[in-house]
């Protein structure tokens, strides 16, 4: 039996118009609201209800509206498209209005049968939203059906909100503290990785053997591994045993993960070099086995890693879509706004007499300890060691560090061998460069060896902690000054500490010396990932509620905050309190807060370090220096190998203890047996950055051109807008509306709107997806630039719920011209312009296909929509029609004089009687139109034949015409007429 409705059709049933979609039978209508979302489709059966064949109504000449009627319709159309009709199926559903560079990932992926990409930008850049943009156009497309993602437990949390607020994917945490009640909830036999069909897994939980089987034989077809350097380990590993032991069990896991040929994978990684070379090629083999062992030195090899590998730097992208970039001109160029630069600035400071005198006496200690140690064994030298390392760096801290430490037994003493207690003390003592072992790692380590801390010891924790306070601590002196410099300029700054007494001890000391306007927090790993970032919110709620532009914020912070919290909304400076001995984690540090969406041009940065403890000097001079050379000389920053740090701060370490903490006039690098260690070391981290330095050029992204991507981001833009367009329709039509708006002038784009004065309809379908109590109260709504909003704030996106209220009014009240109240927008409107020099119409159009989907799970069947701007001059009959651009300026035309009553509505009611001359242009363009999203379909997939076998775009006609606009130059008239301008 053959359909009585083709899809994308029209029909009338309960009192409103639908789309008939492609899933409907002849007995039984799949039906979408015309205009609607996919949330409101329904099924209605013609055997029981009355169901008739629909024609949209013509506008009517009675009911004009102003100049700005046609933007507004045409907004509200567009933002209520869902599904748009282009290669890009999800774009016109995310909360995210993703940058022209962040689509060359997804170009990438979408060439390819199954994906499989080396996301390598650097850091900053958004590899989040790139793995977002593939991961929802695949699901979109149904070449994916559920999702994975691994990530490091610090990181989940913001990975959830990430996917939630941006791509409306809603996935379930998969962490040791989340496990046994997900496992509940399971029905026998059941796999969590089954039942939901979100997930993002902790990738130190997965390596349990238990969870790691469970996993693979269960795993989603999309699996998405963030800092995927940290998931292999180099051939001939030199690396510390339990970061290796650990690489080794994830490699091993997604090794398994990626032997299914059909699944995609995306692993993402700012350093993909940052090991040996045999890493990096172990990393490529799991993008495509054959990676593993290409000639990368010939162009073929550099070709095929170029199908799979994209790696860009900030300098790359910061200006996009230029004529540099062999484009014709500049008219889609994009400049994103990273900062320019950090200010970098080295402060020392110097130790008071009684903290100077407290240090000497722990050094000496520590020598003591280590030589009695070192007459025991292997095992009690160890120990020893990770006790002093302990010791030095809390004392160098803060005196409460150092309390804290003195007290404490040492996580090494309970070693039962040397390698034990290196497995227990160098993690807490050093600072990996892996970000997956920060959690948990600010805690003050311990000193003592057992129980009850020897005599000496306590000894030196009781004059530490009368230490505390500006008077004798130089170092808590020293930075208060740094921040009152820093807020005086209008920083808002985060002091980053090694450990958790010493963050706590800063919060409190600083309290009231920074002056009134001054908001102070702490964040430590006390708090759980979701507390942290509670803790922030609260602390930028509190600077907001004053209003006053003079309030700062100040955020001590320890490591647990150096990887995974996007800070760059809140902060614009941060203050190395604690130097750490690794620079990587400088840089991951202040990546929290230099990356995209910074406002600040600049960044500053302050570096604090001992001049007289022994121990900052040395280490800012080896390793930090040359960290910065390196940085210079690519653009970029170059990992330091844990192994590399540990061999530079152990050499400083037994320097300390050689020659105390005055020293020698012998250099670090010519201590007996460190000589050929530094050499060694000079040569490995040399060898690193010429690696870099080779990928970064020999396999920089060539896939996509810079013309083709030029291309589809035309194509978005002409289809979807923009978010500019979305803000400037929100303010326009609640200010229609009778809102009461207020708009503040700090430039960053948010404001505010009070329902109180809008039609009832508009306030019921505000407190719908607000909250009633907030409009029965008539409070102001914060309207939000950033997808990142809190209960009770909108954010001004298409896809935000109540954006989407407002658009549905302003579309249904300009189509229902017996909607009471205010009516921002119309259907017909006349204006008098000198915008154009003879009669223009402007005709809003939407037009509806019916597509044929091929994918590798078979064909879909899908109804999408697209509005369209034609206009043309002169009368119906004789129409000479615009290009496209040209339709689209009249929008910006503005009335230069009244029109008279009766002529505006004997021109609207010409053109309206003219529209049957226009219907075969119409016809002609919509098969244009999908004979253009034909070919942007294969563009797109041009090196995926099997994809665009069988691809069919087909325009159901007739096309709805939404609104008609007449546009009346303006003639010269004597003065003397009275005509009103």
């Amino acid at each position: 039996m053959s359909l009585t409705y083709t899809a994308g059709s029209l029909v009338a049933a309960r009192g409103r118009e639908w789309v008939v979609l492609p899933e409907s039978a002849a007995d039984m209508l799949v039906l979408r609201p015309l205009g609607g979302s996919e949330d409101d489709i329904a099924a209605v059966f013609p055997a029981f209800e009355d169901v008739r064949p629909a024609e949209f109504a013509a506008p009517s000449a009675a009911d004009l509206g102003d100049q700005r009627a046609a933007g507004l319709l045409r907004t509200a159309l567009r933002i209520g498209f869902r599904s748009g009709a282009g290669p890009f199926r999800s774009l016109a559903s995310i909360a995210v209005e993703p940058r022209a560079y962040q689509l060359v990932p997804l170009l990438m992926a979408l060439r390819q049968r199954t994906v499989r990409l080396l996301i390598s930008d650097d850091v900053g850049i958004g590899k989040t939203v790139e793995a977002g943009l593939i991961a929802k156009e695949l699901l979109a497309q149904g070449e994916a059906t559920r999702l994975a993602v691994l990530c490091s437990p610090a990181l989940a949390e913001q990975w959830q909100g990430e996917l939630r607020e941006k791509f409306g994917i809603d996935a379930e945490l998969v962490l040791a503290s989340t496990v046994s009640r997900l496992e509940r909830g399971l029905e026998l036999g059941q796999s969590l990785f089954d039942k939901h069909q979100f997930t993002i897994i902790s990738t130190d939980f997965i390596k349990s053997t238990r969870h790691r089987e469970d996993f693979v034989r269960h795993c989603p077809d999309l699996v998405i591994v963030d800092e995927a350097h940290t998931c292999v380990a180099a051939d001939d590993t030199t690396q510390g045993a339990a970061s290796s032991a650990s690489n080794q069990l994830r490699y091993e896991l997604l090794r398994r993960v990626s032997a299914d040929p059909d699944r995609h994978l995306l692993l993402l990684t700012a350093t993909p070099h940052s090991g040996k070379e045999s890493a990096f090629r172990n990393l490529l083999g799991l993008v495509r086995p054959e990676l593993a062992t290409v000639d990368l030195e010939s162009p073929a090899g550099r070709a095929k890693l170029a199908e799979h590998f994209v790696a860009r730097k900030r300098a790359d992208v910061r200006e996009y879509l230029t004529r540099e970039d062999g484009l014709a001109d500049d008219s889609l160029a994009e400049r994103t706004a990273f900062p320019s630069d950090r200010w970098t600035k080295d402060e020392k400071y110097r130790l008071t007499p009684a903290y100077r005198a407290l240090l000497d006496d722990a050094i000496v200690y520590a020598r003591d300890r280590v030589r009695a140690a070192d007459a025991q064994g292997r095992r009690e030298a160890r120990i020893a060691w990770w006790s002093v390392i302990a010791l030095l760096r809390s004392m160098v801290s803060s005196p409460a560090a150092a309390a804290q430490t003195l007290k404490t037994r040492s996580e090494s003493a309970t070693a039962r061998t040397a390698h034990e207690a290196d497995v227990l003390g160098a993690p807490v003592a050093s600072d990996s460069a892996e970000n997956d072992r920060l959690e948990g790692m600010d805690v003050a380590p311990g000193a003592a060896e057992t129980e009850d801390a020897g005599a000496r010891l306590l000894d030196l924790a009781r004059r530490a902690a009368q230490l505390v306070g500006p008077a004798e601590d130089a170092k808590l002196k020293a930075l208060t000054g740094h921040l009152r410099k820093l807020i005086a300029e209008g920083y808002h700054p985060i002091v980053f500490c090694r450990y958790i007494p010493t963050a706590e001890y800063l919060a409190e000391q600083l309290e009231g010396k920074l002056g009134k306007k001054t908001k102070i927090a702490a964040v430590t790993g006390t708090l759980s990932p979701q507390q942290r970032l509670e803790r922030i919110e609260q602390l930028a709620a509190e600077a907001a509620e004053d209003g006053d532009p003079a309030v700062r914020r100040v955020l001590i912070a320890t490591d647990c905050l150096s990887e995974g919290v996007n800070l760059q909304h809140h902060f614009d400076a941060v203050v190395h309190y604690d130097l750490a001995w690794n620079p990587t984690r400088h840089d991951q540090r202040e990546g929290r807060v230099d990356r995209y969406g910074q406002k600040r041009d600049q960044v500053r940065v302050i570096t604090m370090f001992g001049e007289d403890n022994g121990i900052d000097g040395k280490v800012l001079d080896v390793l930090f220096q040359k960290h910065r050379q390196i940085k210079k000389d690519l653009g970029i920053s170059v990992s330091v190998p844990d192994e590399t740090a540990s061999g530079v701060t152990d050499a400083v370490v037994e320097w300390l203890l050689l020659h105390g903490r005055q020293g020698s006039q012998e250099s670090l690098f010519e201590m007996d047996g460190h000589q050929e260690s530094f050499e060694r070391i000079e040569r490995e981290w040399s060898s690193a950055a010429e690696r870099e330095r080779t990928s970064r050029s020999k396999y920089a992204q060539r896939a996509i051109h810079p013309e083709e991507v030029a291309r589809e981001v035309a194509a978005v833009r002409a289809a979807l807008g923009g978010a500019d367009e979305v803000r400037g329709f929100t303010l326009e039509a609640l200010r229609d509306l009778e809102a009461l708006v207020l708009e503040p002038h700090d430039g960053d784009g948010d404001f505010t709107a009070q329902a109180g004065g809008a039609p009832a309809g508009l306030r019921d379908a505000l407190a719908a997806t607000l909250g009633g109590r907030l409009i029965e109260e008539d409070r102001p709504i914060p309207f939000r630039t950033t997808p990142a909003i809190g209960r009770g704030e909108a954010a001004l996106v298409r896809t935000d719920p109540a954006i989407g209220a407002i658009a549905a009014y302003v579309l249904d009240s300009a189509l229902d011209a017996n909607t009471p109240g205010p009516r921002p927008a119309r259907r017909c409107g006349v204006v008098t312009t000198d915008a154009v020099g003879i009669r223009t119409t402007l005709l809003l159009v939407r037009y509806r296909f019916h597509l044929t989907l091929p994918s590798r799970t078979g064909e879909r069947q899908v109804v999408a929509e697209d509005a369209r701007l034609l206009a043309y001059e002169g009368m119906p009959a004789r129409a000479r029609w615009l290009e496209d651009d040209a339709a689209t300026a009249l929008l910006a035309a503005r009335a230069s004089a009244n029109t008279h009553e009766q002529l505006a509505r004997n021109q609207i009611t010409r053109a309206l009687d003219g529209l049957p001359d226009l219907s075969a242009h119409l016809t002609e363009y919509g098969t244009h139109l999908a004979a253009e999203l034909d070919a942007s379909h294969r563009r797109v997939r041009k090196a995926n034949e099997e994809i665009v076998r069988g691809l069919k775009v087909v325009p159901q006609e007739p096309a709805d015409v939404l609104g008609v606009y007449v546009y009346l130059p303006q003639q010269p008239v004597p003065l003397s007429s009275g005509a009103q301008a």
